[in-house]
Protein backbone atom coordinates (compact mmCIF):
# COMPACT_ATOMS: atom_id res chain seq x y z
CA UNK A 1 0.00 0.00 0.00
CA UNK A 2 1.74 3.22 -1.09
CA UNK A 3 1.30 6.70 0.77
CA UNK A 4 -1.82 7.64 -1.08
CA UNK A 5 -3.67 5.05 -0.69
CA UNK A 6 -3.07 4.43 3.09
CA UNK A 7 -3.49 8.87 3.93
CA UNK A 8 -7.19 8.55 1.68
CA UNK A 9 -8.13 5.46 3.50
CA UNK A 10 -7.03 6.69 6.81
CA UNK A 11 -9.29 10.11 6.29
CA UNK A 12 -12.17 8.15 5.69
CA UNK A 13 -11.55 6.16 8.75
CA UNK A 14 -12.34 2.89 6.89
CA UNK A 15 -8.86 1.47 7.00
CA UNK A 16 -10.40 -1.25 9.03
CA UNK A 17 -12.55 -2.19 6.41
CA UNK A 18 -12.11 -0.65 3.18
CA UNK A 19 -9.98 -3.48 1.96
CA UNK A 20 -8.32 -4.74 -0.94
CA UNK A 21 -10.90 -4.32 -3.33
CA UNK A 22 -9.06 -4.95 -7.02
CA UNK A 23 -8.48 -8.20 -8.05
CA UNK A 24 -9.12 -11.04 -4.87
CA UNK A 25 -5.35 -12.09 -3.45
CA UNK A 26 -4.62 -15.60 -4.11
CA UNK A 27 -4.68 -17.93 -0.71
CA UNK A 28 -0.76 -17.35 1.50
CA UNK A 29 -0.17 -21.17 -0.03
CA UNK A 30 0.04 -19.76 -3.46
CA UNK A 31 -2.90 -21.96 -5.30
CA UNK A 32 -6.19 -20.49 -5.45
CA UNK A 33 -8.60 -22.31 -3.47
CA UNK A 34 -11.93 -20.96 -1.97
CA UNK A 35 -13.41 -22.54 0.28
CA UNK A 36 -15.52 -22.13 3.45
CA UNK A 37 -13.43 -20.93 6.33
CA UNK A 38 -16.17 -19.62 8.96
CA UNK A 39 -20.43 -20.10 8.99
CA UNK A 40 -22.51 -17.12 10.38
CA UNK A 41 -25.75 -18.12 11.15
CA UNK A 42 -27.15 -18.83 7.50
CA UNK A 43 -24.28 -17.13 6.01
CA UNK A 44 -20.74 -17.76 5.02
CA UNK A 45 -17.17 -16.45 4.84
CA UNK A 46 -14.88 -18.08 1.81
CA UNK A 47 -11.14 -18.13 1.88
CA UNK A 48 -10.63 -15.23 -0.42
CA UNK A 49 -12.60 -13.09 1.50
CA UNK A 50 -10.62 -13.84 4.49
CA UNK A 51 -7.43 -13.30 2.53
CA UNK A 52 -7.98 -10.09 0.68
CA UNK A 53 -8.87 -8.73 4.27
CA UNK A 54 -5.70 -9.95 5.52
CA UNK A 55 -3.28 -8.63 2.52
CA UNK A 56 -4.86 -5.26 2.80
CA UNK A 57 -3.99 -5.37 6.77
CA UNK A 58 -0.35 -6.39 5.97
CA UNK A 59 -0.02 -4.02 3.51
CA UNK A 60 -1.35 -1.34 5.94
CA UNK A 61 1.01 -2.23 8.17
CA UNK A 62 4.01 -2.68 6.52
CA UNK A 63 3.25 0.87 4.98
CA UNK A 64 3.53 2.17 8.65
CA UNK A 65 6.78 0.08 9.42
CA UNK A 66 4.98 -2.28 11.99
CA UNK A 67 5.87 -5.61 13.03
CA UNK A 68 3.92 -8.40 11.30
CA UNK A 69 2.40 -10.91 14.02
CA UNK A 70 2.79 -14.31 12.62
CA UNK A 71 0.54 -15.44 9.98
CA UNK A 72 -2.18 -18.00 12.05
CA UNK A 73 -2.58 -15.23 14.88
CA UNK A 74 -3.61 -12.63 11.93
CA UNK A 75 -5.70 -15.26 10.28
CA UNK A 76 -7.74 -15.70 13.65
CA UNK A 77 -7.79 -12.06 14.73
CA UNK A 78 -9.15 -10.99 11.12
CA UNK A 79 -11.77 -13.71 10.78
CA UNK A 80 -12.85 -12.84 14.28
CA UNK A 81 -13.64 -9.12 12.93
CA UNK A 82 -15.12 -10.32 9.51
CA UNK A 83 -17.63 -12.49 11.40
CA UNK A 84 -18.43 -9.64 14.10
CA UNK A 85 -18.81 -7.41 10.54
CA UNK A 86 -20.98 -10.04 9.11
CA UNK A 87 -23.51 -10.09 12.38
CA UNK A 88 -23.26 -6.54 11.92
CA UNK A 89 -24.87 -6.32 8.38
CA UNK A 90 -27.05 -9.45 9.38
CA UNK A 91 -28.44 -7.18 11.68
CA UNK A 92 -28.92 -4.31 9.85
CA UNK A 93 -30.74 -6.27 7.27
CA UNK A 94 -33.42 -7.38 9.74
CA UNK A 95 -34.03 -4.11 11.08
CA UNK A 96 -34.86 -3.06 7.61
CA UNK A 97 -31.68 -0.33 7.04
CA UNK A 98 -29.79 0.81 3.98
CA UNK A 99 -27.48 3.37 2.79
CA UNK A 100 -29.24 5.70 0.10
CA UNK A 101 -27.40 6.72 -3.03
CA UNK A 102 -27.20 10.17 -1.63
CA UNK A 103 -25.98 9.23 1.68
CA UNK A 104 -22.99 7.54 0.01
CA UNK A 105 -22.32 10.37 -2.80
CA UNK A 106 -22.40 12.70 -0.18
CA UNK A 107 -19.40 10.19 1.76
CA UNK A 108 -17.66 9.75 -1.37
CA UNK A 109 -17.35 13.29 -1.34
CA UNK A 110 -16.65 14.33 2.00
CA UNK A 111 -13.51 12.05 1.73
CA UNK A 112 -12.50 13.63 -1.81
CA UNK A 113 -12.59 16.86 0.26
CA UNK A 114 -10.12 16.03 2.95
CA UNK A 115 -8.08 14.63 0.11
CA UNK A 116 -8.13 17.77 -1.37
CA UNK A 117 -9.03 16.23 -4.60
CA UNK A 118 -12.34 16.22 -6.76
CA UNK A 119 -14.24 13.09 -7.40
CA UNK A 120 -12.99 12.54 -11.12
CA UNK A 121 -9.23 12.69 -9.21
CA UNK A 122 -10.20 10.62 -6.48
CA UNK A 123 -11.60 8.45 -9.37
CA UNK A 124 -7.94 8.30 -11.13
CA UNK A 125 -5.91 8.31 -8.01
CA UNK A 126 -7.97 5.40 -6.29
CA UNK A 127 -7.47 3.63 -9.84
CA UNK A 128 -3.66 4.55 -10.17
CA UNK A 129 -3.42 2.29 -6.65
CA UNK A 130 -5.04 -0.74 -8.17
CA UNK A 131 -8.04 0.05 -6.52
CA UNK A 132 -11.71 -0.07 -7.96
CA UNK A 133 -13.73 2.61 -8.02
CA UNK A 134 -17.01 0.74 -7.83
CA UNK A 135 -15.92 -1.97 -5.39
CA UNK A 136 -14.39 1.13 -3.12
CA UNK A 137 -18.14 2.49 -3.23
CA UNK A 138 -19.59 -0.85 -2.19
CA UNK A 139 -16.96 -1.20 0.54
CA UNK A 140 -17.80 2.21 1.72
CA UNK A 141 -21.53 1.76 1.52
CA UNK A 142 -20.89 -1.48 4.02
CA UNK A 143 -19.36 0.60 5.99
CA UNK A 144 -21.93 3.19 5.88
CA UNK A 145 -24.33 0.63 6.88
CA UNK A 146 -22.33 -0.66 9.94
CA UNK A 147 -22.18 2.75 11.17
CA UNK A 148 -26.22 2.96 10.95
CA UNK A 149 -26.83 -0.23 12.63
CA UNK A 150 -24.30 0.79 15.58
CA UNK A 151 -26.74 3.70 15.83
CA UNK A 152 -29.28 2.17 15.85
CA UNK A 153 -28.65 -0.60 18.43
CA UNK A 154 -25.89 1.45 20.60
CA UNK A 155 -25.69 5.16 20.14
CA UNK A 156 -29.29 5.87 21.01
CA UNK A 157 -29.07 4.05 23.93
CA UNK A 158 -26.02 5.95 25.50
CA UNK A 159 -26.95 9.15 27.80
CA UNK A 160 -24.14 11.55 29.29
CA UNK A 161 -25.27 13.20 32.82
CA UNK A 162 -24.38 16.58 33.44
CA UNK A 163 -23.04 15.23 36.65
CA UNK A 164 -20.52 13.07 34.69
CA UNK A 165 -19.10 16.30 32.39
CA UNK A 166 -18.71 18.17 35.58
CA UNK A 167 -16.76 15.16 37.22
CA UNK A 168 -14.47 14.44 33.91
CA UNK A 169 -13.52 18.76 33.48
CA UNK A 170 -13.09 18.38 37.49
CA UNK A 171 -10.42 15.32 37.00
CA UNK A 172 -8.62 16.85 33.79
CA UNK A 173 -8.58 20.65 33.72
CA UNK A 174 -7.05 20.18 30.78
CA UNK A 175 -10.47 19.42 29.01
CA UNK A 176 -11.38 22.99 30.13
CA UNK A 177 -8.20 24.61 29.01
CA UNK A 178 -8.12 23.23 26.02
CA UNK A 179 -4.49 22.65 25.66
CA UNK A 180 -3.47 19.36 24.29
CA UNK A 181 0.60 20.03 25.09
CA UNK A 182 3.20 21.77 26.52
CA UNK A 183 6.48 23.29 26.41
CA UNK A 184 8.28 23.95 29.46
CA UNK A 185 12.05 25.34 30.25
CA UNK A 186 12.99 23.70 34.12
CA UNK A 187 15.61 24.96 37.07
CA UNK A 188 16.40 22.74 39.96
CA UNK A 189 17.88 24.18 43.08
CA UNK A 190 18.25 21.17 44.23
CA UNK A 191 18.61 20.24 48.50
CA UNK A 192 20.59 16.95 49.79
CA UNK A 193 18.90 14.32 50.66
CA UNK A 194 17.74 14.46 54.04
CA UNK A 195 18.63 17.51 54.01
CA UNK A 196 18.28 20.35 57.20
CA UNK A 197 16.04 22.68 57.76
CA UNK A 198 18.91 25.29 57.05
CA UNK A 199 19.93 23.91 53.97
CA UNK A 200 16.33 23.82 53.09
CA UNK A 201 15.39 27.55 54.04
CA UNK A 202 19.21 28.21 52.01
CA UNK A 203 17.49 26.70 48.45
CA UNK A 204 14.07 28.34 48.68
CA UNK A 205 16.00 31.64 49.55
CA UNK A 206 18.49 31.48 46.33
CA UNK A 207 15.38 29.84 43.85
CA UNK A 208 13.34 32.75 45.37
CA UNK A 209 15.66 35.43 44.35
CA UNK A 210 16.05 33.69 40.93
CA UNK A 211 12.89 34.06 40.07
CA UNK A 212 12.69 37.35 40.41
CA UNK A 213 16.16 37.76 38.08
CA UNK A 214 14.25 35.87 35.63
CA UNK A 215 10.84 37.85 36.24
CA UNK A 216 12.67 40.82 35.83
CA UNK A 217 13.87 40.34 32.08
CA UNK A 218 16.90 37.28 33.33
CA UNK A 219 17.88 35.13 30.88
CA UNK A 220 16.49 31.86 31.39
CA UNK A 221 18.41 29.40 29.39
CA UNK A 222 21.83 31.46 31.20
CA UNK A 223 20.30 30.73 34.82
CA UNK A 224 19.63 27.38 34.00
CA UNK A 225 23.07 26.61 33.17
CA UNK A 226 24.82 28.00 35.56
CA UNK A 227 22.46 27.15 38.08
CA UNK A 228 20.15 24.05 37.53
CA UNK A 229 20.82 20.30 39.16
CA UNK A 230 18.48 18.80 36.54
CA UNK A 231 19.78 16.61 33.74
CA UNK A 232 18.26 18.91 31.49
CA UNK A 233 20.64 21.75 32.66
CA UNK A 234 22.90 21.25 29.24
CA UNK A 235 19.51 22.17 26.83
CA UNK A 236 18.86 25.19 29.36
CA UNK A 237 16.18 23.77 30.80
CA UNK A 238 14.37 22.60 27.80
CA UNK A 239 12.03 19.81 28.49
CA UNK A 240 10.76 19.76 25.16
CA UNK A 241 6.82 19.63 23.99
CA UNK A 242 4.85 17.52 26.80
CA UNK A 243 1.19 16.12 26.52
CA UNK A 244 -0.35 17.14 29.75
CA UNK A 245 -0.47 13.25 31.12
CA UNK A 246 3.10 13.17 30.30
CA UNK A 247 4.11 16.34 33.27
CA UNK A 248 5.06 15.45 36.39
CA UNK A 249 2.12 15.63 38.71
CA UNK A 250 4.33 18.76 40.47
CA UNK A 251 3.66 20.76 37.58
CA UNK A 252 0.51 19.84 35.83
CA UNK A 253 -2.19 21.61 37.91
CA UNK A 254 0.49 24.97 37.88
CA UNK A 255 1.62 25.18 34.14
CA UNK A 256 -2.74 25.15 33.36
CA UNK A 257 -2.77 28.55 35.35
CA UNK A 258 0.18 30.06 33.52
CA UNK A 259 0.85 31.83 30.17
CA UNK A 260 3.44 32.04 27.63
CA UNK A 261 6.33 33.24 29.12
CA UNK A 262 5.27 33.22 32.46
CA UNK A 263 8.04 31.94 35.46
CA UNK A 264 6.67 30.20 38.42
CA UNK A 265 6.92 30.59 41.90
CA UNK A 266 9.11 28.03 43.74
CA UNK A 267 7.47 24.50 43.58
CA UNK A 268 9.35 22.85 46.84
CA UNK A 269 9.43 18.59 46.00
CA UNK A 270 11.64 16.23 47.97
CA UNK A 271 14.74 16.66 45.44
CA UNK A 272 14.30 20.36 46.19
CA UNK A 273 12.88 23.98 44.57
CA UNK A 274 11.76 23.48 41.05
CA UNK A 275 11.24 26.96 38.67
CA UNK A 276 9.38 26.46 35.46
CA UNK A 277 8.90 28.63 32.48
CA UNK A 278 5.59 28.03 30.45
CA UNK A 279 7.81 28.58 26.87
CA UNK A 280 4.70 27.27 24.68
CA UNK A 281 1.27 25.37 24.97
CA UNK A 282 -1.01 24.08 21.94
CA UNK A 283 -4.48 24.12 22.07
CA UNK A 284 -6.32 26.30 24.43
CA UNK A 285 -7.31 29.40 22.56
CA UNK A 286 -10.61 30.95 23.66
CA UNK A 287 -13.61 30.16 21.77
CA UNK A 288 -14.78 34.13 21.43
CA UNK A 289 -18.12 34.57 18.86
CA UNK A 290 -19.49 37.66 17.83
CA UNK A 291 -23.51 37.78 18.83
CA UNK A 292 -26.08 40.02 16.90
CA UNK A 293 -29.42 41.43 17.55
CA UNK A 294 -31.26 41.64 15.14
CA UNK A 295 -34.92 42.14 13.82
CA UNK A 296 -36.73 42.02 10.90
CA UNK A 297 -39.74 42.15 8.59
CA UNK A 298 -40.55 39.17 6.33
CA UNK A 299 -42.39 39.60 3.14
CA UNK A 300 -43.04 35.83 1.49
CA UNK A 301 -43.83 35.76 -2.70
CA UNK A 302 -46.37 33.66 -3.85
CA UNK A 303 -49.02 33.82 -7.16
CA UNK A 304 -50.14 37.22 -5.82
CA UNK A 305 -47.43 39.07 -4.27
CA UNK A 306 -44.02 39.12 -6.78
CA UNK A 307 -40.48 39.78 -5.69
CA UNK A 308 -40.87 43.50 -7.30
CA UNK A 309 -44.16 43.87 -5.04
CA UNK A 310 -42.58 42.65 -2.06
CA UNK A 311 -39.42 44.82 -2.71
CA UNK A 312 -41.35 47.73 -3.72
CA UNK A 313 -43.66 47.42 0.33
CA UNK A 314 -40.41 46.59 2.27
CA UNK A 315 -38.81 50.22 0.97
CA UNK A 316 -42.09 51.97 1.44
CA UNK A 317 -41.67 50.17 5.46
CA UNK A 318 -38.33 51.34 5.72
CA UNK A 319 -39.03 54.91 4.44
CA UNK A 320 -42.08 55.08 6.78
CA UNK A 321 -39.17 53.51 9.78
CA UNK A 322 -36.49 56.02 9.31
CA UNK A 323 -39.51 58.67 9.18
CA UNK A 324 -39.79 57.78 12.87
CA UNK A 325 -42.22 55.09 12.91
CA UNK A 326 -42.21 51.61 15.60
CA UNK A 327 -40.26 48.73 13.60
CA UNK A 328 -42.20 46.63 16.41
CA UNK A 329 -45.62 47.92 15.43
CA UNK A 330 -45.20 47.11 11.30
CA UNK A 331 -43.31 44.27 12.26
CA UNK A 332 -46.40 42.99 13.96
CA UNK A 333 -48.49 44.11 11.20
CA UNK A 334 -47.04 43.23 7.58
CA UNK A 335 -44.36 40.01 8.91
CA UNK A 336 -45.04 36.77 7.05
CA UNK A 337 -42.38 35.11 9.61
CA UNK A 338 -45.14 34.79 12.10
CA UNK A 339 -42.79 33.20 15.46
CA UNK A 340 -40.99 36.56 15.49
CA UNK A 341 -44.03 39.33 14.40
CA UNK A 342 -44.99 38.87 17.68
CA UNK A 343 -42.06 39.98 19.08
CA UNK A 344 -41.93 42.96 17.11
CA UNK A 345 -39.97 40.76 14.00
CA UNK A 346 -37.34 40.51 17.30
CA UNK A 347 -35.15 37.51 16.60
CA UNK A 348 -32.88 38.02 19.72
CA UNK A 349 -29.17 37.49 20.00
CA UNK A 350 -28.18 35.12 17.13
CA UNK A 351 -24.87 32.77 16.93
CA UNK A 352 -22.17 32.83 13.67
CA UNK A 353 -24.17 30.17 11.36
CA UNK A 354 -27.39 30.17 13.12
CA UNK A 355 -29.37 32.36 10.00
CA UNK A 356 -29.40 31.65 6.63
CA UNK A 357 -25.93 32.26 4.72
CA UNK A 358 -27.55 35.22 2.44
CA UNK A 359 -29.18 36.93 5.76
CA UNK A 360 -26.01 36.61 7.42
CA UNK A 361 -24.38 38.48 4.60
CA UNK A 362 -26.82 41.52 4.92
CA UNK A 363 -27.09 41.74 8.60
CA UNK A 364 -22.93 41.47 8.76
CA UNK A 365 -22.18 44.88 6.74
CA UNK A 366 -24.59 46.41 9.10
CA UNK A 367 -23.65 48.67 12.35
CA UNK A 368 -25.81 49.05 15.49
CA UNK A 369 -29.29 50.62 14.80
CA UNK A 370 -28.64 49.94 10.81
CA UNK A 371 -31.43 49.36 8.59
CA UNK A 372 -30.67 47.57 5.56
CA UNK A 373 -32.05 47.54 2.43
CA UNK A 374 -34.77 45.31 0.69
CA UNK A 375 -32.73 41.96 -0.01
CA UNK A 376 -34.15 38.46 -0.71
CA UNK A 377 -33.08 35.03 0.72
CA UNK A 378 -34.33 31.25 0.01
CA UNK A 379 -37.16 32.56 2.68
CA UNK A 380 -38.41 36.21 0.78
CA UNK A 381 -37.35 39.58 1.29
CA UNK A 382 -36.23 40.99 4.19
CA UNK A 383 -35.93 44.17 6.10
CA UNK A 384 -33.51 44.02 8.45
CA UNK A 385 -31.89 45.95 11.53
CA UNK A 386 -29.10 45.39 13.84
CA UNK A 387 -29.86 47.20 17.44
CA UNK A 388 -26.43 45.76 18.72
CA UNK A 389 -23.23 43.11 18.82
CA UNK A 390 -21.47 41.37 21.95
CA UNK A 391 -18.93 39.44 22.33
CA UNK A 392 -19.78 36.01 24.28
CA UNK A 393 -16.82 33.92 25.72
CA UNK A 394 -18.35 30.45 24.86
CA UNK A 395 -15.04 28.49 25.91
CA UNK A 396 -16.70 26.81 28.56
CA UNK A 397 -19.68 25.61 26.48
CA UNK A 398 -16.90 23.74 23.77
CA UNK A 399 -15.15 22.56 26.42
CA UNK A 400 -18.45 20.63 28.21
CA UNK A 401 -19.10 19.86 24.66
CA UNK A 402 -16.04 18.28 24.45
CA UNK A 403 -15.97 16.29 27.82
CA UNK A 404 -19.30 14.83 26.65
CA UNK A 405 -17.85 13.66 23.11
CA UNK A 406 -15.07 12.07 25.45
CA UNK A 407 -17.47 10.39 27.96
CA UNK A 408 -20.04 9.40 25.28
CA UNK A 409 -16.90 7.60 23.01
CA UNK A 410 -15.75 5.55 25.70
CA UNK A 411 -19.23 4.76 26.59
CA UNK A 412 -19.86 3.88 22.56
CA UNK A 413 -16.48 1.45 23.21
CA UNK A 414 -17.94 -0.43 25.91
CA UNK A 415 -21.37 -0.87 25.00
CA UNK A 416 -20.24 -1.82 21.67
CA UNK A 417 -18.34 -4.19 22.89
CA UNK A 418 -21.16 -5.67 25.07
CA UNK A 419 -23.69 -5.64 22.19
CA UNK A 420 -21.12 -7.39 19.60
CA UNK A 421 -20.30 -9.88 22.47
CA UNK A 422 -24.39 -10.51 22.90
CA UNK A 423 -24.07 -11.48 18.93
CA UNK A 424 -21.50 -13.83 19.23
CA UNK A 425 -23.16 -15.11 22.18
CA UNK A 426 -26.79 -16.10 20.09
CA UNK A 427 -24.85 -16.92 16.79
CA UNK A 428 -24.25 -19.86 15.37
CA UNK A 429 -20.99 -19.87 14.19
CA UNK A 430 -18.92 -22.42 13.09
CA UNK A 431 -15.05 -22.15 12.44
CA UNK A 432 -13.86 -24.38 9.86
CA UNK A 433 -10.25 -23.12 9.58
CA UNK A 434 -7.43 -26.22 10.31
CA UNK A 435 -5.83 -24.35 13.26
CA UNK A 436 -8.71 -22.77 14.79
Amino acid sequence: MTVLKHRLLWLSGLLALLCSVNTPAAPFGGEEVDHIVAVVNDDVIVRSELDERIHTLISGLQAQRAQLPPQAVLEKQVLKRLIISRMQLQKAKETGLSVTDETLAGAIGRIADKNNLSISELRTALESEGLSFNEFRDELRTELLLNQVQERMVRSRIHVSDQEIDQLLNQNPDIASGRNAYRISHILIATPEAATSKEVIAAREKAEKLVKQLRAGGDFVQAALATSSDSQAFNGGDLGWKKPNELPTLFSDIVDKMERGDISDPIQSSSGFHIIKLVDYRGGESHVITQTHVRHILLRTNEVVSDQDAKTRLQQLRQRIIGGDSFTTLARSHSDDSASAIKGGDLGWVNPGDLAPQFEEQMDKLADNDLSQPFKTTFGWHLVQVLGHRSLDKSDEVARSQARKIIRQKKMEEELSLWQRRLLDEAFIEYRLDDF
